[in-house]
C-alpha cells in the first residue's frame, strides 16, 4: 500500500521515484496519461533483462527489446540518437547485459529532465498526494 511518505520521497529526486516501491508504477500511469510511456517501460525492460543470466533467454529477449523499442518505427520507439542505435545493433550479435546501458542511460536523462519535472507539477500527483493525506488523516477509510 501507497504511503503519503513515500509519496513526498519521490518530489526529492528522480532516483527516488524510479527505485521506490510504487514510484515506476505510478510514474508510467502518469507518463500514459501524456501518451508517453514507452520512456519508462523500456527503461524497466533494461532493469529485467540486466538480470538475466541464460545467454539463449538475453539473445531473444535483445531482439524483443530491439523490435518494440530501437528500430526506426517500431512500435514504442525512442528517442536515442543514431550512433547509440548503430552500438545496439553491432553488440545484438552477441548481447551482453549491458548492451543497452547506453541507451537507458539517456532514456532516463529524457525523463529526469523533460517528464519528471512536469510529473511533480500534474494534477494527476497533487491529487495522489491530497488522497493519501486525506486517508492518513482519516486511518478508517482503506
Amino acid at each position: 500500500r501507497l504511503s503519503l511518505e513515500e509519496a513526498l520521497q519521490w518530489s526529492q529526486s528522480f532516483e527516488k521515484l524510479i527505485t521506490s516501491k510504487y514510484g515506476p508504477m505510478i510514474y508510467q500511469a502518469y507518463l500514459e496519461t501524456e501518451h508517453s510511456e514507452e520512456n519508462i517501460k523500456f527503461w524497466l525492460a533494461c532493469e529485467a533483462y540486466k538480470k538475466i543470466t541464460s545467454q539463449r533467454k538475453r539473445i531473444s529477449v535483445a531482439r524483443k527489446l530491439f523490435t518494440k523499442y530501437i528500430e526506426p518505427q517500431a512500435p514504442n520507439e525512442i528517442n536515442i540518437d543514431n550512433p547509440v542505435r548503430k552500438t545496439i545493433i553491432r553488440n545484438l550479435q552477441e548481447p551482453t547485459e549491458s548492451c543497452f546501458d547506453e541507451a537507458q542511460r539517456i532514456i532516463y536523462m529524457h525523463m529526469e529532465r523533460d517528464s519528471y519535472p512536469r510529473f511533480l507539477e500534474s494534477k494527476f500527483y497533487q491529487e495522489l498526494k491530497h488522497s493519501l493525506q486525506t486517508n492518513s488523516n482519516n486511518p478508517t477509510v482503506n
